[in-house]
């Protein structure tokens, strides 16, 4: 679609920056002065004017982006949508709200589009925090701090009368503002606010507005946001653009309203008693770019459904800023009209298979791209892991890999159940039935067992942890709480001859077993551990159910190819158990390289290249960095030519 740029001050040019790769096409740019639009106009092989009227006769340019200074929104877009062009507003979209609200009654009367910056509750960290508060596990959310120090104009920006002349609530206050009423819906009211003149006495430029503007904000649902806009904080304060939300059991802390990138300590939650930790993106991100909500203005326009939905946000948000400025000055509260503003939250990824799904099914069911292993078996010893398996859930991991065998499940249940947990739709769990327990009475015991420890009806999927039985020698349940001598004699029975003593149960007859849970309901798919590739061809061709998952030890000395092709092109998910720890693989020099070309440890290397080769790694540490760094890692993507070097690294002899 070709455009019109109205101004070409510095923001046009970010706007521009992205028009090579974009299905919009700038065809004028106009600005009041000659030389700044034909700059611009240059670089771009268009034409450039210094009178709107001229340049909306003189282009074939459906869509108008204003991206002149505040003052000049409202009568910019109103000249260009009573020309009959659809509209993108730098922000705000008007200083009154009068003006805004005729801007949106004169694009609905005329069909035509109207959009208005900001866009960034798009951005990824805004996204990603916006799933976190949508997977439920803060609780109803009733108190938050909004922050937007947009600093001292005057040091920072070649042009400062504009700001300098509506404060920082219209520049940058919108930020959080925007977020905010996309995640709750509009702001019902201003229930106080406080207006200052703080400026240096040294600056020959003041403010002719207050420069720092504080207001409690009531939202629809409930939630009170103290919002803080200033021109005196400097903007490299610690909270530029920060925004903090509290739930009942949890809160959430978002470093930029405002943010076009992402970094993985930008999004962090705190659970009710616990420290905040990072929540990083799992998956890689793209920066958002200003000109993304314009081609998606642009898209509605060609679908034949124009879009006022940003800009119906932008007036109610010039309705909030004249209700805080009223406020400021008679006490309030103010009400707020929402015109027609309604939350538009972003959806939390459910996980766990549907009750229905069969695993008979060729389609691979859905796994969070990096799990977490729950074994209490470190480093030559037991150790509780609930306070690590609660980090993990708090930064993200959403795929708990548990096993009766690690006699922790109960823990791990009281975890899932407390406050500030995530969903149980949210978590993918992954149980296994440990080999003494492989004929069918002790099976449905066992899995009967660990479903209850966990306080869950079903698992997602649950697994044989060998394929091999061995001699059943009683119950593991509470597993943890008995001596390890006791664990060691239940779990690997061993004769007089200290041989371990193995039973009779085929690894056919196991599955049938396994069947009759699936059956029963109370494993939703099922799954193999530590199988060949035969075995796991013995299985599918003789069984009902289809694995749906295979498990086994993967990394860079032991990739497993050929079972991993085998299992992918059968729609079979592949974990990956160990990833790390294979005896001197960390120290690798090839991996080095590797690690240092994508920045990333040795160790966030190996987790990259699973997750870029399809495959699931569950890494377990019980170092909070550790286990937020190894999140981050998994969301990372490695190349072709680093994928294919660090499976060189693979030892065919290679054996624990």
């Amino acid at each position: 679609m070709h455009c019109l740029f109205v101004g070409a001050g510095s923001i046009a040019a970010e706007y521009a920056a992205d028009l090579a790769d974009s299905p919009l096409s700038l065809v004028g740019v106009c600005d009041l002065e000659a030389d700044r639009a034909k700059a611009l106009a240059t670089e771009h092989d268009c034409p450039a004017f210094t009178d709107l009227d001229t340049a909306l006769t003189a282009v074939d340019a459906p869509l108008v982006v204003n991206l002149t200074n505040h003052a000049a929104h409202a009568p910019v877009t109103r000249t260009a949508l009573e020309a009959g062009r659809h509209v993108y507003s730098q922000k705000p979209l008007a200083l009154e709200e009068a003006a805004a609200a005729d801007l949106l009654a004169l694009a609905r009367d005329r069909n035509l589009a109207l959009g208005c910056a900001p866009g960034t509750p798009q951005g990824p960290s805004q996204r990603r925090a916006g799933r976190l508060l949508a997977d439920g596990r803060m609780g109803p959310v009733q108190l938050g701090y909004a922050h937007a120090h947009v600093g001292r104009v005057t040091d920072w920006h070649d042009r400062p009368d504009s700001f300098l002349s509506i404060g920082p609530l219209y520049d940058g206050g919108v930020y959080p503002l925007a977020l905010l009423i996309s995640w709750f819906g509009p702001v019902e009211s201003v229930q106080s606010a406080t207006a200052l003149d703080s400026w240096p006495e040294r600056e020959a430029k003041r403010p002719s507005v207050p420069s720092h503007v504080e207001a409690t904000l009531a939202f629809d649902g409930g939630l009170t946001v103290r919002l803080t806009a200033s021109f005196y904080a400097p903007h490299r304060s610690r909270e530029f653009y920060g925004l903090e939300l509290h739930g009942d059991d949890g809160s959430l802390y978002l470093r930029g309203t405002g943010a076009t990138d992402d970094s993985p300590s930008a999004v962090q939650y705190g659970r009710v008693g616990r420290e905040y930790i990072d929540a990083p993106a799992q998956h890689p991100t793209q920066p958002y770019r200003y000109l993304d909500p314009v081609e998606s203005l642009a898209a509605s326009v060609n679908r034949g459904s124009p879009s006022r939905k940003t800009g119906r946000r932008g007036a109610h948000i010039v309705a909030v800023c004249n209700a805080i400025e009223t406020t400021a000055e008679t006490g309030g509260p103010e009400p707020v009209s929402d015109y027609g503003v309604a939350a538009a939250p972003q959806p939390a990824p459910n996980v766990a298979p549907n009750r229905d799904q069969n695993s008979c099914q060729e389609q691979a069911i859905r796994l969070p791209i990096v799990g977490f292993g729950c074994s209490r078996y470190r480093n030559g010893t037991y150790v509780d892991r609930g306070d690590s398996i609660a980090a993990a859930l708090d930064a993200g991991y959403r795929l708990l890999d548990s096993a009766e065998l690690y006699g922790n499940e109960h823990r791990i249940g009281r975890i899932l159940a407390a406050p500030g947990a995530p969903d149980r739709r949210r978590v993918f769990l992954l149980g296994k039935v440990w080999r003494t327990n492989h004929r069918q009475e002790h099976m449905l015991t066992a899995c009967r067992g660990s479903l209850d420890e966990l306080g869950i009806d079903a698992f997602d999927c649950y697994a044989l942890h060998w394929p091999e039985a061995w001699a059943h020698q009683g119950p593991l349940d509470r597993l943890a709480e008995k001596p390890i001598e006791r664990q060691e004699a239940l779990t690997f029975p061993e004769g007089d001859a200290g041989d371990i003593q193995t039973d009779s149960v085929s690894l056919q007859r196991a599955w049938e077993n396994m069947e009759t849970l699936h059956e029963r309901g109370w494993a939703r798919t099922l799954g193999l551990c530590n199988v060949s590739q035969l075995q796991l061809e013995m299985v599918i061709e003789t069984g009902t159910v289809r694995p749906a998952l295979v498990q086994v030890e993967r990394h860079p000395y032991q990739p497993r190819t050929d079972l991993v092709e085998y299992c992918h092109e059968r729609g079979i998910r592949v974990v990956a158990h160990s990833p790390l720890s294979a005896p001197g693989l960390l120290d690798e020099p090839v991996l080095a390289d590797v690690a240092e070309a994508f920045d990333l440890s040795p160790a966030g290397a190996v987790l990259a290249w699973n997750a870029t080769q399809g495959v699931v790694p569950i890494p377990s540490s019980t170092t909070p960095s550790h286990i937020v760094e190894n999140i981050d890692a998994a969301g990372q993507r490695l190349d072709a030519e680093a994928c294919t070097r660090t499976t060189g690294l693979q030892r065919p002899d290679f054996e624990r």
